[in-house]
């Protein structure tokens, strides 16, 4: 029998898979991660509410290792982000022993309170920008 986190996970990843990211994706200024897709080769792009500070771009994954986002970044950490409507490319790193939680405090706070309330296995991605 499934446990509440899984409940959980798979209603919040179906409603943002067919309804709220190709809504979201559409908006020009939205903030969007672009991972190549492990199976597929395909590009794949994920709305984020993150931060860019220097020469990196920081964003918290709500289900951790769940997230079919951070599992292409496991295959391949070559990535695109969109920041204010401009592509940048860049390498991601996933940071188990950086604490989320803190992050979401330093990250846009209307995304850190969905990621607060929607998550249940929480990780800090860093997108190290090359451009």
């Amino acid at each position: 029998m499934p446990g509440r986190a899984d409940r959980k996970h798979r209603v919040v990843t179906r409603f943002q898979r067919y309804v709220a990211n190709p809504l979201i994706r559409r908006l020009p200024f939205q903030n969007l991660l672009e991972t190549t897709g492990r199976t597929s080769g395909l590009p794949r792009r994920t709305p984020v509410g993150g931060r860019r500070v220097g020469s990196s771009y920081w964003l918290v994954s709500e289900f951790g290792l769940k997230s079919q986002y951070v599992r292409n970044i496991q295959a391949d950490p070559t990535v695109r982000v969109r920041i204010a409507g401009r592509w940048h490319h860049g390498t991601a790193h996933l940071l188990p022993d950086d604490d989320p939680a803190a992050r979401l405090r330093t990250l846009p706070r209307l995304n850190s309170a969905a990621v607060r309330a929607l998550g249940t296995d929480l990780l800090t991605v860093r997108v190290d920008l090359t451009d």
